[in-house]
């Protein structure tokens, strides 16, 4: 993605397609959106570039289209986006809106992390690395929230829900945002 990307006031980014989730709700009064969690989504697993993910995010999982579907086709989650293995650039939920992206987690004694943070998915798995297409939005959409909202953490969803969880997993390359975390310590 050439170009920088640009947001408006209900946390809505011009630049990626919106498909709306109903499984959202309000953030608490108050609440600082301080947090990212980036994550790891393949469906089926480790099968790429389907609509899948779409639709376990919008409640249309058809749970005999895969054995896999019939376990979780009643889940109600959403993230605020899904970047695809060829870098497209989705958007479920609005920032300023609570997605459902961490589940049971914590963060620095700070239990709900939903409730302060935005998810961010990435097609892949714990198994493979992810593509650079994928690392050059992510860089776009992490510039563009750090300097929207007051992050103070980019973390992954293993660290929020240790033992629980292991994405965004062990190919996930964390170096790249090293340059970002220093804008963090500057502005923040």
């Amino acid at each position: 993605m050439d170009q920088a990307l640009s947001i408006d006031q209900q946390g809505l980014v011009a630049e990626a397609e919106f498909i709306a989730s109903p499984n959202f709700d309000a953030r608490p009064a108050g609440s600082e959106i301080c947090l990212i969690v980036i994550h790891n989504i393949s469906l089926p697993p480790g099968k790429y570039g389907g609509p899948g993910i779409s639709e376990l995010f919008t409640n249309r999982l058809n749970p005999h289209a895969h054995p896999y579907y019939a376990e979780i086709h009643q889940l109600r989650v959403s993230s605020h986006f899904v970047i695809r293995r060829d870098g497209a650039l989705q958007q479920f939920v609005p920032c300023e809106a609570r997605a459902w992206h961490a589940g049971v987690s914590s963060w620095q004694g700070r239990e709900r992390c939903n409730d302060f943070s935005i998810g961010i998915e990435l097609e892949g798995s714990d198994f493979e690395p992810f593509a650079t297409a994928q690392y050059t939005v992510l860089q776009a959409l992490l510039k563009l929230l750090v300097s929207h909202y007051p992050i103070r953490d980019i973390v992954g969803h293993s660290d929020i829900a240790p033992g629980r969880k292991t994405d965004p997993g062990p190919h996930f390359n964390w170096k790249m945002l090293a340059g970002l975390k220093l804008d963090m310590a500057k502005n923040g």
